[in-house]
């Protein structure tokens, strides 16, 4: 059983990250479990109901979230994040920035600038707790287990091979559309939504069963949850095509953010 954890994670510890958890058991991948907190996820190995509370953030060691993925599916190969790592300390963009910059700026797609600050400690307990849980961080070629940067946004512009970044952030439906009602913005997001995740679906089995999709007027914080989850998916298939050498580092050998290729 081969499994990948995609971790949609946030730069603060006051804010909740995405968990999901894909697995392939020599015929297909299928999305196993996808939890929008830390604590939603490790809450999913001891019943099988996924919790719907409102999701919290926490601080989590690695060795929990690892060992909550084997009781549900499977010793995990690639953990991968959408979060700066680095094998030196962050304190300004780094060449890996920099590259995605160049190759995905004009399509909406370069990288918010990290600094000491943010994600600062975050980013440092993540690296070395997967590091000493034995998944060092990959920035130039791919191994049995590894922890790997990836970015969410270049991804999703190759797998539905977009001219340009998707409109699907909840926070900035009102700069998306600023001329439609509040209602009309949803319904717009919503019909994003929907396209990715039938774009997922089409790569992952069960992601369309999971990722129920908010109604209309579902709470701000219901709709960031749901966003989160699906973020986690999509880092876990950016694992996916890693593993399948189907993905590209941008970076050097301090840092690198893994996309998948152009199709």
């Amino acid at each position: 059983m081969t499994a990948i954890l995609g971790i949609d994670a946030a730069w603060t510890a006051t804010e909740p990250s995405g968990v999901a958890l894909v697995v392939n058991d020599g015929s297909c991948w299928r999305l196993r479990a996808v939890a929008a907190s830390y604590d939603h996820f490790l809450a999913r190995q001891d019943d099988a109901i996924a919790r719907t509370d409102r999701p919290r953030g926490s601080f989590v060691q690695a060795t929990a979230l690892l060992d909550a993925a084997e009781a549900l599916g499977g010793q995990v190969n690639l953990v991968a994040i959408d979060m700066p790592l680095s094998h030196a300390p962050i304190t300004a963009r780094r060449v890996s920035d920099n590259r995605v910059s160049s190759a995905y700026g004009a399509r909406y797609c370069g990288t918010h600038t990290p600094n000491a600050l943010r994600p600062g400690k975050i980013s440092d307990d993540l690296k070395l707790s997967f590091e000493h849980a034995g998944y060092p961080l990959l920035t130039t070629q791919v191994s049995d287990r590894g922890l790997l940067e990836v970015y969410p946004h270049p991804a999703l512009v190759e797998l539905t091979k977009s001219e340009k970044r998707l409109p699907y952030k909840h926070a900035k439906i009102g700069s998306y559309w600023r001329s439609d009602t509040i209602p009309i913005r949803r319904m717009k997001l919503v019909d994003v939504w929907r396209s990715i995740i039938a774009h997922l679906d089409a790569r992952i089995d069960g992601v369309a069963d999971a990722l129920a999709i908010p109604p209309i007027g579902a709470r701000a914080w219901e709709m960031k949850a749901f966003e989160d989850m699906m973020d986690a998916v999509v880092c876990a298939w950016i694992g996916i095509c890693v593993l399948e050498g189907d993905a590209i580092p941008y970076g050097d050998e301090t840092s690198a953010i893994w996309i998948p290729a152009a199709r």
